[in-house]
């Protein structure tokens, strides 16, 4: 690149000398707290820093621009949005610090945390996810006719990601009043653009998602804040997105122990003279807007509000240890509901089939919660693939029951905004398998938001899964295991179509991320009472689907039939123990059951290596030694993908199986 750079250009722009004025102060800050803290990391005080230092004209400019009540979704370098909102500096420093009195109480690092209270919510390690987020919040807002916009970050990297190509596509079908702000600093850690991408600007982007897209100069304070105001003011007017490309550079490492070696030194020298806080302050000199001696006495001012906020982060206490407290911190209290019994509800249960349970959970929940919004692909005039929500359109509108682009962490994304906003989202997956796409949103944003700085995830993700419908491998799993192992996730497994409406309606009413899982397979071939209206079963619960001696089945879904059809035809007295949720589990249930008939298997769907099984037996055998009987048996199915014909599917799924394991576990 050249080595001699345009000077920035000031006098353009027409700003009164007190907001001139305020902007100054505003970049400044942020410049002296990371000169601060880069002593403080040499000391050891700070474990990382990734320095923003030259770039502080972007976080500012577009903090300033928006109002306080509009969200910002932020990422590694923009400590100006924080200080810019008046984000009390001691809380930072204690965050940073790794204390109690962070935002996220140690439990997370730098800026991986939000704060209700100032609209900002950062962003994870993956870069690309917020910017979704950004969108679901911007739905609400849209939904809600609030004269808002949300406002994302992301790097030059970031927008090699699928989450920002995801994020764009929605907020552009949908129309969308979100500002995304690429901060094109010239490398991804050390790979300079050239390597990143091939078109001739980021914002070039924008324009194939049929938004409007520009390249400002992300080193003028002023014509970001004034690009980013004008904008914000358009889209409070007219929702629509728009792809804002900042030029800018980052002369520190992508975090300081990484280094700029990779970096020109000539190309460092030509950005340092287009310094956005040196540059700006030596124009308000020239103008007159302020003296050098202001400068001095400012900066002075400022470094003494640094002093007094690392004196009282300074004095708060190190973290401890506190086992109880960190597994409350993983959910947002939520009063279980009140089980309903069926059939004393004044006789009002009506006897449908599975599918139509599930779809009247969703009604009434609609009905319930006006806040609640439908996601996913084909649900609208279609009905969804299986028609569980066919005829929702006609009575809650197609703002609240949406079709969604092929897209699912984008989707995913946007639900957790809009809970973010104070919405409520259920994001169908057409089938359960394609929740891999989708799976970092889940696992890293909804799973650990509420975890790392209180923020819930009222989200609900539906799954249609499992075998015996010859669909083969990648329309067949059953992946409950993916998700048992991370922690912040509740998971429901229903078998019956009572429990179906119930579990349902419970997740759709608790403000955790629930995942839920439907075996396709039970929707149209089984049929019992379900109780009318709401109906509410609580989770954590399990049931005894048949009473028993010899032994104890220990099972949930499609396992359930299996073990029925199965000890009928064999003619035993075994337990049947439906789970119904596999997060939180009822262990005092599995607990009672074996030490009632002193044998357990474990049967589930998925295959055995890794399966939930394990877990299961790995508890039975730690706590229920001593009334086993016999060794914990487990079933499940073979190790391999699911299997498309029927005979090799028949093989593959353990039901053919039981009667011989069960003969096996009473004989021994």
């Amino acid at each position: 690149m050249p080595t001699t750079l345009p000077a920035l250009d000031f006098a353009r722009f027409d700003y009164p000398n007190e907001t001139l004025r305020e902007l100054y102060e505003q970049l400044l800050r942020p410049r002296l707290i990371e000169e601060k803290m880069l002593k403080q990391l040499r000391q050891g005080v700070i474990s990382k820093w990734f320095s923003g230092i030259g770039q502080e004209a972007i976080s500012v400019g577009c903090a300033r621009a928006l109002v306080q009540s509009e969200w910002v979704f932020t990422m590694h370098r923009n400590l100006g949005v924080f200080t810019s909102r008046d984000v009390p500096l001691a809380k930072l420093f204690a965050q940073w610090q790794g204390k109690p009195g962070g935002f996220t109480e140690g439990r997370d690092r730098s800026f991986h945390f939000g704060s209700r209270e100032h609209h900002i919510v950062g962003m994870i390690s993956h870069l690309g996810p917020q910017l979704a987020l950004a969108a679901g919040v911007a739905l609400r807002h849209k939904l809600l006719g609030e004269q808002r916009v949300s406002l994302a970050f992301t790097g030059d990297g970031g927008t090699s990601e699928g989450d920002f190509h995801e994020a764009l596509n929605i907020a552009a079908v949908w129309k969308l009043p979100v500002i995304f702000v690429i901060e094109n600093n010239g490398y991804g850690l050390s790979t300079p653009v050239s390597e990143q991408y091939a078109c001739d600007q980021l914002s070039d982007r924008g324009i194939g998602y049929g938004m409007r897209a520009m390249t400002i100069d992300g080193n003028n304070i002023l014509e970001v804040h004034e690009t980013i105001s004008k904008l914000a003011a358009e889209l409070r007017e007219n929702p629509e997105p728009v792809l804002v490309e900042c030029q800018t550079f980052r002369v520190r490492g992508h975090e300081e122990a990484s280094g700029v070696k990779y970096v020109p030194t000539e190309e460092i020298e030509a950005w340092q003279q287009r310094d956005p806080v040196d540059r700006f302050g030596d124009y308000l000199i020239e103008r007159g807007v302020m003296t050098e001696a202001e400068q001095t006495r400012l900066a002075k001012s400022i470094k003494a509000e640094i002093m007094t906020g690392l004196r009282d982060a300074d004095n708060l206490p190190a973290a401890t240890g506190d086992p109880e407290r960190e597994n409350a911190a993983l959910f947002q209290n939520h009063p279980a509901p009140v089980p309903i019994a069926i059939g004393t509800t004044n006789d009002q249960t009506k006897e449908i089939r599975f599918i139509d349970a599930i779809s009247d959970a969703l009604r009434q929940s609609m009905r319930k919660h006006e806040d609640l919004v439908l996601m996913g692909q084909d649900i609208a005039g279609y009905g969804g693939v299986f028609k569980i929500t066919d005829g929702f359109v006609e009575e809650f509108g197609l703002e609240r029951v949406r079709n969604t682009p092929l897209c699912e962490s984008g989707v995913v994304g946007v639900g957790l905004g809009l809970s973010i906003a104070g919405g409520k989202a259920m994001v169908e997956m057409q089938f359960g398998d394609f929740v891999t796409c989708g799976f970092n949103q889940i696992v890293n944003n909804l799973a650990k938001s509420h975890y790392r700085w209180g923020q819930n995830a009222d989200v609900t993700v539906r799954l249609p899964v499992g075998g015996g419908v010859g669909a083969g491998p990648f329309h067949s799993q059953t992946m409950e295991s993916w998700f048992t192992a991370v922690p912040g996730l509740k998971i429901a497994y229903p078998s019956t179509p009572a429990d179906a409406k119930g579990l349902l309606m419970s997740a759709l009413a608790d403000p955790n991320p629930v995942l839920f899982f439907e075996h396709k397979a039970l929707y149209r071939s089984l049929t019992d009472e379900v109780p009318q209206g709401d109906y509410y079963v609580p989770f954590g619960k399990a049931a005894t689907a048949k009473a028993g001696t010899q032994a104890s089945i220990i099972t949930y879904g499609m396992g359930v039939h299996w073990a029925r059809k199965t000890v009928e035809a064999e003619g035993l007295d075994v337990e049947i123990i439906d789970l119904r949720t596999l997060f939180p589990l009822d262990y005092d249930a599995i607990r009672t059951t074996v030490k009632k008939t002193s044998r357990a298997l474990i049967l589930h769907e998925a295959s055995l290596t890794g399966g939930f099984g394990g877990e299961l037996a790995a508890w039975i055998g730690e706590h229920c030694f001593e009334d086993l009987d016999a060794p914990v048996r487990r079933l499940a199915a073979m190790d391999t993908p699911i299997p498309f014909a029927a005979a090799l599917e028949a093989d593959y799924l353990p039901e053919e199986k039981l009667a011989s394991a069960l003969r096996s576990l009473l004989d021994y």
